[in-house]
């Protein structure tokens, strides 16, 4: 879904009228809610943590959140898409989420698509690839290969420039350069 976004008033010159402000891919629910897991990953930036933040939303509600916490709880499972569905599943008191979305802002791993496929989310939304580790598209692509029997529909790169600013942001503080 391509939307123009338009806006009533006056130019930087002066002038008025309508302007073209930029073009959304998606509803704009979609960016509203991608915009909570990036308020997800700040909290796992600001305990130490690597900047991943999940939120799983039903019936247009947020329902899980989870950011990465797995120094803190010295669990490696403990990742931020992990911790969002365990909370959604607690919400509905079930173990499938096939009428819920997930919003990362990192494309998962192995772990979490292992997850995200046996708690049936309905739609996987994620911000920046994961060159390393990643499981939707990156090094693999767990989700999409159509040999499981529930398949969610994936949309990738959601604010994957902010998503990658603080994974950058993270890197960079543990891994000062030599110069």
């Amino acid at each position: 879904m391509t939307s123009d976004q338009r806006v009533e008033g006056s130019n930087p010159s002066g002038r008025t009228g309508s302007y073209l402000i930029g073009t959304m891919l998606f509803d704009e629910n979609i960016y509203r809610f991608m915009y909570s897991a990036l308020q997800e990953a700040e909290k796992a930036l600001d305990t130490n943590e690597v900047p991943v933040g999940a939120i799983v939303v039903y019936g247009n509600k947020i329902i899980g959140r989870g950011y990465n916490q797995s120094e803190m709880l010295r669990d490696s499972t403990a990742h931020a898409e992990m911790l969002a569905i365990t909370a959604a599943s607690n919400y509905l008191q079930s173990k499938f989420l096939d009428e819920c979305d997930l919003y990362v802002t990192v494309e998962p791993c192995l772990m979490c698509a292992g997850a995200i496929l046996l708690s049936r989310i309905r739609n996987l939304y994620f911000g920046a690839f994961e060159p390393k580790f990643g499981a939707c598209g990156s090094l693999y692509n767990v989700i999409e290969s159509g040999k499981y029997n529930h398949q969610p529909k994936v949309f990738s790169s959601i604010y994957s420039e902010e998503a990658k600013s603080l994974m950058e942001h993270f890197f960079a503080k543990k891994r000062p350069s030599m110069n």
